[in-house]
């Protein structure tokens, strides 16, 4: 009940203000902890990321065990809106379907809008980007954050309750901050690993979730495009959405899924948000009826 009740509140109010939402806390502190790691040797800066990281999960991870304790103590009427409160800023399907929207709405008023809106959910450099590539970023985005930003979320409180949510959330925010080639390499090394491992199982039922109810023909072409990328996770729902969709998606220069197919137009972009929330809703549903994170929650 906590979970679908924290999806209403997701729903109907979006993302809490920025000065109350503890992933910009979490983000905050990695933004501190991190100025000076990547100027470190290899080694002490790969030892120095994870000490970050450990002290980081143990500041989140803390205060989530005493407010799941906290709400032990109260009835289960109560437990469960409270949950609800503190769970929703974890998770975020509202906020993802309205940017993917967004760069679509931009595209609508010109290329260079569109782009620039691009830029706001994606790493990447936009500024090149024809209309076709935009939209396959979109979607591309779509597909991993609604891994990302609620599947995995999901799951590890189903799991282990609001400190296993808060703990993925924290990784996840670590991995888009630290987790890079170049410069990161080896400061956010532990980072990607953590987010790696947690978004093992997550970034693959999101994939099937995504994909409907495949043939097994259908699941060999998932595998077979997901390992375009180099990522070990983030390929499974993008491929499944370019083989759902019957588009192609792809990274100028880096991979492209589903090759053979056209680039998507709007009238995709469309089916791919229905799709994102049909889909995020229907693992939502089974995570609420395990009963390991409502014991946890309430007990």
């Amino acid at each position: 009940m906590t979970i679908l009740l924290a999806l209403l509140l997701d729903h109907l109010f979006g993302e809490p203000p920025a000065r109350w939402h503890p992933v910009v806390w979490m983000g905050t502190y990695l933004g501190r902890a991190g100025r000076t790691l990547p100027d470190l040797p290899p080694q002490a800066a790969f030892i120095a990321g994870a000490l970050a990281w450990c002290g980081g999960a143990a500041l989140v991870v803390v205060p989530a065990l005493a407010a799941a304790w906290a709400l032990r103590q109260v009835p289960g009427w109560l437990a469960v809106p409270l949950g609800a409160i503190l769970l929703k800023p974890l998770l975020s399907l509202r906020l993802l379907l309205d940017e993917v929207s967004g760069v679509e709405d931009a595209l609508a008023e010109g290329l260079d809008a569109g782009r620039a809106r691009l830029a706001r959910i994606v790493s990447r450099d936009t500024s090149a980007l024809s209309a076709d590539q935009v939209r396959e970023s979109a979607l591309e985005s779509l597909s991993e954050n609604l891994s990302d930003s609620l599947v995995a979320p999901l799951f590890w409180y189903a799991l282990l309750g609001l400190p296993g949510a808060a703990l993925y959330r924290f990784a996840n925010t670590a991995d888009a901050m630290w987790g890079y080639r170049g410069r990161w390499e080896w400061a956010g090394k532990w980072a990607a690993r953590a987010d790696d491992v947690l978004n093992l199982i997550p970034a693959r039922l999101t994939a099937l979730a995504l994909l409907g109810l495949p043939r097994p023909e259908r699941l060999a072409e998932l595998m077979r495009e997901a390992r375009r990328t180099s990522s070990p996770n983030s390929g499974w729902p993008m491929a499944a959405l370019a083989l759902a969709l019957g588009v192609r998606l792809g990274k100028p220069g880096v991979y492209l899924l589903n090759p053979t197919a056209p680039a998507p137009a709007p009238a995709q972009v469309r089916q791919a948000l229905a799709r994102a929330r049909l889909a995020g809703l229907a693992l939502a549903l089974p995570l609420a009826l395990l009963p390991a994170g409502l014991e946890l929650a309430h007990g």
